[in-house]
C-alpha cells in the first residue's frame, strides 16, 4: 500500500511523492511514466553498493538505458569539484534535454544531483528516490539544490523542483541509528513549527520512530511530507512562509559551519540543536513562555538529540557564530533573520533581529 501526495503550486508543475513500501523495486515503472528518453542514477559510493543495482534493474526493466555515477558519501561532495565531475558525466554518457537525472541517496546527493539536473542543458527532469529519513521528510520536497562553499552551506545553488519522489520506507532499515535520529530531527521541527498535536504524538506514541519502527516512520514521513507540500505550494521560493521550515537551521547552519561540516554534529543533531536554541531565544524576548521552550527541548531530547552547546565536543565562540549568521542566504540589508516561536506549533519569522542580543543569548548558552 502506498500513500500519494500531491505538491502543487501556481509557480511549478505539480508532482507527486509517494510513500510506501517495495519502491525502489518498482522505480522503473515511476519513472518510465515521465517518458524521459533514457535516465541516469546519481548516488554516492555507500548507497550505490546497498540500492544502486536495485534501481537500475528496476529501471532497465521498464525500458530506460540507464547509467550511474557514484560520488564519495558525505557533505563534502556538496562542492565545485564534484559538481562539475557530475556534469561531466551526464554529457559524456550523451544524455539530451529529455533524458532523466534519479537522484539516489540522502540530502547530499539529491541537493548535488538536482542542482547539476538544474544546470544541464539550462534544466532537465528529476526524480528523487530518497534512501535516508532526513530527506525524505525535508530534502527531496521542495526543489532547494545546492553546493556548499568555504563560506557557508548551500550558499550556491538554484530552485528546481522534481517531477517525482519515490520514499521507500524499507530504505529506512539499512540505516544506523544516529542517521535515523538526525532525520527524526527534522521530521520535529515540521511540528514544531504548525502542528502540536503531531509533535506531541512524536514524544509519545510515535517516538519508537527514532528508533527505527517502521510504522511509526511511515505515519512521521507522510505527515511531514504532507506539511512540507502545503508550504512550498503557497511559496516556493521562501519569499513568506516557507522561510519557516528553516526553524534551527540559522542557528544550526552556524554551528556546522564552524565545524566545518565534519562528523561532529550531522546536519540533523544541528537543526536539532538549533531549534532548542530558537525556542530559548524566543524565552529569553519574552516571545514564549519558558514551559513552551522546556517542551520543546524535552521532545528533542527524548528522541536522544542534542539540545544544548555543552552536549558538542568544541568550544564555540560568540562571534563567529554571530559571523557566520551574518553571512547566512537567509540575512538581509545586514540584519539577522531567525525563525522564532510563540508556542510549540506557532513559528514566524523575524526579519529584523538584533545581533546584540543574539550574542548576549550565545554567551549566557555557554559559547565564549
Amino acid at each position: 500500500m502506498t500513500t500519494t501526495i500531491p505538491v502543487a503550486g501556481g509557480a511549478f508543475a505539480p508532482y507527486q511523492v509517494v510513500v510506501g513500501r517495495g519502491l525502489l523495486k518498482t522505480a522503473g515503472a515511476e519513472v518510465a511514466a515521465l517518458k524521459p528518453t533514457r535516465a541516469f542514477i546519481v548516488s554516492d559510493e555507500t548507497v550505490a553498493a546497498i540500492h544502486g543495482e536495485t534501481v537500475r534493474s528496476s529501471l532497465e526493466g521498464a525500458g530506460l538505458a540507464t547509467g550511474v555515477v557514484a560520488v564519495p558519501a558525505g557533505e563534502a561532495s556538496k562542492s565545485f569539484e564534484q559538481l562539475e565531475a557530475v556534469l561531466d558525466r551526464l554529457l559524456a554518457e550523451g544524455l539530451d534535454r529529455k533524458s532523466l537525472v534519479v537522484a539516489l541517496g540522502g540530502g547530499v546527493v539529491g541537493d548535488l544531483a538536482g542542482l547539476a539536473a538544474a544546470l544541464f542543458m539550462r534544466g532537465i527532469d528529476f526524480v528523487q528516490i530518497p534512501t535516508t529519513l532526513l530527506a525524505q521528510v525535508d530534502s527531496s520536497v521542495g526543489g532547494k539544490t545546492a553546493i556548499d562553499t568555504p563560506r557557508g552551506k548551500n550558499l550556491i545553488g538554484a530552485f528546481h523542483q522534481p517531477r517525482r519522489v519515490l520514499a521507500d520506507i524499507e530504505a529506512l532499515a539499512t540505516l544506523p541509528v544516529r542517521q535515523v535520529r538526525s532525520g527524526w530531527a527534522e521530521v520535529l521541527k515540521h511540528g514544531l513549527i504548525c502542528d502540536a498535536a503531531f509533535f506531541d504524538w512524536l514524544g509519545g506514541e510515535g517516538a519508537a520512530g527514532a528508533q527505527g519502527d517502521p510504522d511509526a516512520l511511515e505515519r512521521a514521513v507522510i505527515r511531514s511530507v504532507e506539511i512540507k507540500a502545503r508550504i512550498v505550494g503557497e511559496d516556493e521560493k521562501e519569499a513568506g512562509r516557507r522561510a519557516l521550515l528553516n526553524l534551527g537551521h540559522t542557528f544550526g547552519h552556524a554551528l556546522e559551519a564552524e565545524l566545518a561540516f565534519d562528523e561532529t554534529l550531522t546536519h540533523g543533531e544541528a537543526v536539532a540543536l538549533g531549534c532548542a536554541m530558537a525556542f530559548r531565544y524566543s524565552a529569553r524576548q519574552g516571545l514564549c513562555l519558558a514551559a513552551e521552550a522546556e517542551r520543546a527541548e524535552a521532545g528533542i531530547r527524548a528522541a536522544g538529540l542534542p539540545t544544548r552547546l555543552s552536549d558538542v565536543a568544541h568550544a564555540f565562540t560568540a562571534d563567529a557564530l554571530i559571523a557566520r549568521m551574518a553571512g547566512d542566504k537567509k540575512a538581509e540589508g545586514g540584519r539577522l533573520t531567525l525563525i522564532l516561536a510563540r508556542a510549540v506549533g506557532d513559528a514566524f519569522a523575524d526579519k529584523d533581529v538584533d545581533a546584540e542580543a543574539v550574542r548576549a543569548f550565545l554567551i549566557e548558552e555557554g559559547a565564549a
